[in-house]
């Protein structure tokens, strides 16, 4: 075992987070808490996978569960093409692997939703196969170690960053090594100022000596999120509201407000809402405002509530629902406030 491996696990053993996926070895488990943490935070994680295993605690009854009761599990933690592709990958081993998840990391690939760091994530930890798990935990930890300046966004560098990841796993406990780098790379070597002092690895980091800790991984600068503004409607129709399932790839199958992207005056979108929509609403009052940030895009928010006939049909692609109906939807965060200011009837001081 190569002795920054050793100091790693002795550090790991003293100061490993709990979490409620931890110290189990149930590969479908720790497939739902990878699926899960990409691109969340572990805190938000916490609950949601204590909820989600408790609804299905299988692959079998994932995937024999409706799309729409998923997608209500998963409400809040974004990314909703995450769980679609879960439960797609939870059929997948009910028909291509008698319900149990392969052990090799080349066949869990074969799964929808799993990649290689997935992949080698559930080999290493379920079944103790010694393969290098490399997220952007890692990626850091290792750039640093050895005082790497590629950029790990290319192939070629990510291919040099995975090799010298897999020279520290260990025969035995590949496992807890993957998580203690991952550990390592959410509390200590943490992104900008790492704390070198407190670091198991400190004596065996070159970038600690040679003062680039800082400087590293060289990343390529992100682009900042593109805002889009968008007038939502709150429509009633007696006890009941206007929603739309949305069929883009983005929030696909999630339940949404009504929305016309682009800032209108009331006159304007009374128009939208008689030409457009086919829906003779009366007296469109203006009931708010909301914001919400996805990774690329933003989305600025003026609310308007309107009245329309009892007899309204609904327009093609939307349905109208009860109001004390929408906990039970399926809907993304950018429409909390939206739903909270219906929920709480304060469209009826706004609605004449």
């Amino acid at each position: 075992m190569h002795p920054a491996t050793e100091a790693l696990l002795r550090w790991y053993d003293g100061n490993a987070r709990e979490m409620p996926w931890r110290g189990i070895r149930d590969p479908y488990g720790i497939w739902v808490s990878e699926i899960m943490l990409q691109q969340t935070r572990v805190d938000t994680v916490r609950d949601y996978f204590v909820r989600f295993m408790r609804r299905f605690p299988t692959a079998k009854a994932l995937a024999e569960a409706p799309e729409e009761d998923v997608l209500k599990m998963w409400e809040g933690l974004g990314y909703y093409s995450r769980a679609r592709n879960l439960q797609r990958g939870a059929r997948q081993i009910l028909e291509d692997y008698g319900g149990e998840m392969p052990r090799d990391p080349e066949e869990l690939r074969r799964i929808r939703g799993i990649g290689p760091y997935t992949s080698c994530s559930i080999a290493s930890i379920a079944f103790g196969i010694p393969v290098p798990a490399v997220d952007g935990n890692v990626i850091r930890v290792i750039s640093r170690l050895r005082n790497y300046t590629g950029n790990p966004m290319e192939p070629k560098s990510r291919r040099e960053i995975e090799r010298m990841a897999a020279e520290l796993v260990p025969a035995e406990r590949a496992g807890d090594h993957n998580q203690a780098m991952m550990d390592l790379g959410a509390t200590i070597c943490v992104p900008g100022t790492p704390d070198c002092g407190r670091c198991p690895l400190r004596e065996f980091c070159e970038a600690c000596r040679a003062g680039t800790a800082e400087s590293l991984p060289r990343l390529p600068k992100a682009k900042p999120p593109r805002e889009i503004r968008y007038d939502v409607l709150l429509l009633r129709r007696e006890d009941q509201t206007l929603l739309r399932r949305r069929t883009e790839k983005m929030l696909q199958g999630l339940w949404c407000f009504p929305m016309a992207e682009g800032f209108r005056t009331e006159e304007e979108l009374g128009k939208y809402l008689n030409i457009r929509m086919k829906l003779p609403a009366e007296d469109l009052k203006t009931a708010g405002r909301a914001r919400h940030v996805f990774t690329h895009q933003v989305w600025l928010m003026n609310l308007y509530a309107a009245r329309v006939p009892a007899e309204t049909p609904a327009p093609e692609g939307y349905a109208w629902i009860p109001v004390d109906r929408l906990a039970e939807m399926a809907m993304p965060a950018a429409m909390r406030i939206p739903r909270e200011i219906l929920q709480r009837g304060e469209t009826e001081d706004i609605l004449p």
